[in-house]
């Protein structure tokens, strides 16, 4: 086969799989749905190239500082797929947030099922994380009041709920910014009963 006519395929070839690519990347941007937007953010579902990210989130102490632990990488990936399996079993979950200025992996921000033992449970809670560099610029409260009209206009949810441990002010504080009532304080189950952020305060919203 003359040499020009084997260069000529081997081209061909290169276009036809780069085509390729470009049209799988545009069918993973169609396939991955956008639920909420606001004027800076995006709301959308869960990417692999997040959990980098994610997994740095889990791992920062000042985010992790109101939890028991901050997560290893495994702990993570395993959260990510309960996420997923979330979505896929009841239609919403816990959104990626995604910076519109520069496409930047936040955290997230969404709903999620009550699973344990406590009197407003079953029930379905709002909450929120977002990586350290993010706090201070309303972003929470702005991802969690869209959150709540989604839920409230498309979701047809009737009432959330949102905890915390009592050290945990700032999320306090953005449960108050959205509108939602205090209800109460309670001792977690999941948490020790000797532990410092086994006490956590309730609120809730009436979305009717």
């Amino acid at each position: 086969m003359p040499a020009k006519v084997q260069e000529y395929r081997s081209l061909l070839v290169s276009c036809y799989v780069l085509n390729f690519i470009v049209y799988l990347h545009i069918i993973i941007l169609t396939i991955m749905q956008i639920y909420i937007e606001t004027p800076r953010l995006i709301l959308r579902d869960w990417k692999e190239e997040d959990i980098p990210a994610f997994a740095h989130m889990n791992a920062d102490p000042h985010v992790m500082e109101f939890f028991l632990n901050p997560l290893t990488a495994e702990e993570t990936f395993a959260f990510y797929q309960r996420i997923q399996k979330e979505f896929q079993t009841y239609g919403f979950g816990l959104y990626a947030v995604e910076r519109k200025k520069d496409h930047a992996f936040m955290g997230y921000t969404g709903l999620h099922q009550i699973t344990f033992d406590v009197d407003f449970a079953p029930g379905i809670e709002i909450g929120w994380r977002l990586g350290h560099e993010y706090w201070g610029h309303g972003y929470a409260p702005e991802a969690a009041s869209a959150c709540l009209e989604y839920a409230r206009k498309q979701l047809d949810i009737k009432e959330l709920y949102s905890f915390t441990s009592l050290p945990n002010l700032r999320s306090e504080r953005v449960m108050q910014k959205i509108g939602m009532e205090r209800m109460k304080e309670f001792d977690h189950p999941l948490v020790p009963a000797d532990h410092p952020l086994c006490r956590h305060v309730v609120y809730h919203i009436n979305l009717r």
